[in-house]
């Protein structure tokens, strides 16, 4: 993945798609398709065939699908609007993402 902006646990906004404003956490990254789970945002709906000798039932289940990296932007903590992310250095060595917006360090 060669964009590493986007982190787990920060808070995101979905940009397209059916559910265009939602914000939720990055639960889980995967940097080789670039795409990104987020909480409570995406779901599907998965069919499963019960088994009783393992104790599992059937039935419909809902679940997160994941979403590509392009269709999300990261919500800063201190505007609470969606915004693009830059770098800067801190003490020579240092590097630390910043709101494009309000220029406040995201932590």
């Amino acid at each position: 993945m060669k964009n590493r902006k986007i982190l787990k646990n920060d808070k995101v906004m979905v940009m397209v798609g059916k559910d265009k404003g939602k914000i939720g956490k990055v639960l889980k990254l995967f940097p080789k398709t670039e795409r990104i789970l987020i909480e409570g945002v995406n779901k599907v709906k998965k069919h499963s065939k019960g088994n009783p000798y393992k104790g599992e039932t059937g039935g419909i289940k809902e679940k997160e699908s994941p979403l590509h990296l392009s269709n999300v932007n990261l919500v800063c903590d201190n505007c609470s609007k969606p915004t693009r992310i830059g770098y800067k250095l801190i003490e020579a060595d240092k590097k630390v993402r910043f709101c494009k917006k309000c220029n406040e360090i995201i932590a």
